[in-house]
């Protein structure tokens, strides 16, 4: 069953959303995100830093990273994160909630990045920008007060799928990531799973127009089996970091994450998988009303 301490989410988040115009257009629903995000957000915990912003360099044009750190100094452990928002919205800004709640309560920092977003910037440029600043985190880890030996990748969503295709990227590189934190991953575009069906109606994510959101993300058809756009695609996941998957009972992406938190642990990565029957899809942002999501991100 659902949890009921949703229900007052839903009716809030359904509310916020319920005044997005008739034909809103991605660049519409993007703008529109960052103010239902604002009228949602939490009070910033009062032990994270969340001042600095860094501008890095990549082939696929500069990309602006925000940086969450916690107020005690010296050298800190990192986790490099990406935001959901079906690869065409989203923001540090949209997902600060969370960023700061990590690095708060893992006593850490969080480069948070505001990657290239779809349709305008399909991929590969979010993947293009993403690893230019891992390659940014592990040089600049003295300056930034980090300890190159702990550095993770991770997101929500669409930002999960982005952090898994990254352990794709960086697996034989001399940057070595400690570890991927998914949550409610997107991990291929197989829409057969049971979850699809079950979940076809949300809440808060629906089936409906799903096929249109990916195509918008990854155009070029020959690109979709590419491992980097669906990392459950790869021919190994042998050597890549260990994994910490979060799916939510009532999410059509619950089936693609348990395949991927599958075919890691296959591959000799070890998994925690964290299956949170009661919850939905996008449940971190339900953080206020909602004890068994707070109790995920913990």
């Amino acid at each position: 069953m659902l949890d009921p301490e949703l229900e007052p989410f839903l009716a809030r988040w359904d509310a916020e959303w319920a005044t997005l115009k008739t034909g809103a257009t991605p660049a519409d629903r993007r703008a529109h995100f960052e103010i239902v995000a604002r009228n949602m957000a939490l009070s910033a915990p009062d032990d994270v830093d969340a001042s600095a912003e860094h501008t890095i360099d990549s082939n696929a044009g500069p990309v602006r990273v925000r940086v969450f750190r916690h107020r005690d100094g010296g050298v800190q452990p990192a986790l490099i994160y990406m935001h959901g928002g079906a690869w065409m919205q989203g923001s540090p800004e949209t997902h600060a909630d969370i960023t700061s709640r990590i690095a708060s309560w893992n006593r850490q920092t969080v480069i948070s990045i505001d990657y290239a977003l779809a349709p305008e910037e399909p991929f590969p440029a979010a993947v293009t920008q993403c690893s230019a600043v891992v390659e940014w985190a592990f040089a600049e880890a003295g300056a930034l007060g980090l300890d190159p030996r702990r550095i993770a990748i991770g997101g929500d969503s669409a930002g999960a799928n982005l952090a898994a295709a990254l352990t794709l990227v960086f697996r034989d590189a001399p940057e070595k990531l400690l570890a991927q934190v998914l949550v409610y991953p997107a991990c291929d575009f197989d829409m057969s799973r049971p979850s699809y069906a079950e979940n076809a109606n949300g809440p808060l994510l629906k089936v409906a127009g799903m096929d249109h959101v990916n195509a918008m993300y990854c155009p070029n058809a020959a690109d979709r089996d590419n491992p980097l756009v669906q990392p459950l695609l790869a021919a190994s996941h042998a050597g890549l970091p260990p994994a910490f998957v979060a799916v939510a009972g009532h999410d059509p992406l619950r089936d693609s994450g348990i395949a991927y938190a599958e075919a890691l642990q296959k591959s000799g990565v070890p998994v925690l998988l964290d299956q949170s029957p009661g919850l939905i899809h996008g449940y971190l942002r339900a953080m206020e009303y909602c004890a068994a999501s707070r109790a995920a991100l913990h």
